[in-house]
């Protein structure tokens, strides 16, 4: 009788046979494993949900505590089914994780969204060599280079000491990417206050619970507008097509987001600065990793698919697409 394959891409997500669960399944299903917290990943409704504690904590303050029946954090390698699970970390944002399932021989690691640029503000990456490494394409294009950090703050930094009576107004992501830019502009040396859209308030307070200093940040509603010249406001990108953004003096409009690359997006955004601050990997990074864990096959997901699997063609890798759909490109 013929095994079913380790995984499965189903309608709902990646389907272990073995194990009856689902890996970041787009609907709910009877049980789930989820990477990390971004909502196109981690959604209500399932039955049961093994994640990290820390994923678990992050769907539970963006979704209430009753967001499943019954959730499970894995401690070290756990039997399910025919199969054994293990977590390891992703680098993308605090609590991800990559999900190691083996079984029948064969060990396939899910990476869901993942980095190799260091941050203060989650774990990193952890190579765990497989015979199948299932990788996002998100940035999967050889134009897609991010710059150190560094430099996008140094930059961000040198504008607002340009223009003192404007206030920068930064859209970026609720989760992971807001807390990654406040942790580079603190290491930058700026110890000013920074003010923060209400939108973001839990999670970077969840944040400093777990140990990560975020330094002195105020609600971006204190004060009058003239109060907020010379300031750094950071909110969710939604907030600025909203009166919301009128109240600071003459913003400077800037969004860190890997996408900002493309001058195009940045346009159509109406953004003055943009900053090329991503928490996914970019091109290099993306085929250095599978050079380094030189899995005997690729399976490409949510992202480009077409470069990645000419690359693979062209250093004689086995990869296919795995066509799973539900997923954003780096978007909440």
């Amino acid at each position: 009788m013929t095994r079913p394959p380790l995984l499965i891409p189903r309608p709902e997500g990646l389907y272990c046979p073995g194990g009856d669960f689902f890996i970041d399944p787009t609907r709910p299903v009877a049980r789930a494993l989820i990477t990390h917290g971004h909502s196109d990943h981690a959604r209500p409704g399932h039955g049961a949900v093994m994640a990290t504690a820390q994923t678990l904590d992050i769907m539970a303050i963006r979704y209430g505590e009753d967001f499943t029946r019954s959730r499970q954090v894995p401690e070290g390698p756990t039997r399910i089914g025919e199969v054994t699970v293990s977590f390891h970390t992703a680098g993308h944002v605090l609590g991800s994780a990559q999900i190691a399932v083996e079984g029948q021989g064969t060990r396939i690691v899910v990476s869901g969204d993942y980095a190799r640029v260091p941050t203060p503000t989650c774990a990193p990456f952890e190579p765990v060599p497989c015979d199948i490494f299932v990788t996002e394409a998100t940035f999967a294009l050889p134009v897609f280079r991010h710059p150190p950090p560094q430099a996008e703050i140094a930059r961000l930094l040198a504008s607002v000491t340009a223009y003192p009576d404007r206030a920068h107004l930064i859209g970026a992501y609720a989760l992971g990417k807001a807390q990654r830019l406040i942790a580079a502009i603190r290491a930058a040396g700026w110890d000013a206050p920074i003010h923060i859209h209400g939108a973001l308030q839990r999670l970077c307070d969840y944040h400093v619970a777990q140990g990560i200093d975020l330094g002195d940040l105020r609600p971006a509603t204190e004060g009058r507008k003239a109060d907020f010249a010379g300031s750094i406001v950071i909110a969710p990108p939604s907030a600025f097509a909203a009166t919301w953004a009128q109240r600071f003096p003459d913003p400077v409009i800037a969004f860190a987001s890997g996408w900002m690359q493309v001058r195009a997006r940045a346009r159509q955004r109406g953004v003055e600065l943009p900053l090329v601050i991503s928490d996914h990997i970019d091109w290099p990074n993306l085929t250095a990793t599978i050079t380094e864990l030189d899995p005997a096959e690729v399976w490409i997901t949510h992202g480009r698919e077409d470069a990645l699997l000419r690359w693979c063609e062209l250093t004689r890798r086995q990869a296919r697409p795995l066509h799973l759909v539900g997923y954003e490109d780096e978007a909440e």
